[in-house]
């Protein structure tokens, strides 16, 4: 049975998309942390990070720092947070969240129900500073 993410990547579920390539996605988080969290996801099913296939977790991780980039520009936060958990969908996902404090990581934090309005503003600001940021990968709006 194929995993949420592996829906969302065939088109079965909507998601908001700012990179696509041929071996993986991102696409903002459904509940995020904090605004711009997104998640950078193998096209491929795979359960945990350590059985990755070497070549594509470097490819994940370069998506991601790109994501960061991204996000560090759109948003100014301290930092940009990078982080592996894997508890609830069994698909490999990194986590890529503007944070001021290690606490915005916190699950517990999650929006379980945000603006519609905002998650859409915050696509368009990631794929907007991806795009500026020299991202081919970056889908349209």
């Amino acid at each position: 049975m194929p995993t949420i993410f592996t829906r969302i990547i065939q088109g079965e579920l909507p998601a908001r998309f700012v990179w696509a390539d041929d071996r993986c996605v991102a696409f903002l988080s459904a509940n995020p942390m904090r605004a711009g969290h997104t998640l950078v996801v193998p096209r491929e099913e795979v359960d945990h990070w350590i059985d990755l296939d070497p070549d594509l977790l470097c490819h994940l991780s370069d998506v991601a720092r790109q994501v960061g980039g991204a996000l560090q520009h759109a948003y100014d936060p301290v930092r940009v947070g990078l982080m592996i958990a894997g508890q609830e969908v069994p698909h490999v996902h990194l986590h890529v969240v503007p944070i001021d404090d290690v606490g915005d990581l916190d699950f517990a934090k999650a929006d379980p129900d945000p603006d519609e309005s905002a998650m859409d503003e915050a696509a368009d600001a990631v794929r907007s500073a991806l795009r500026s940021r020299g991202a081919t990968a970056v889908p349209a709006d």
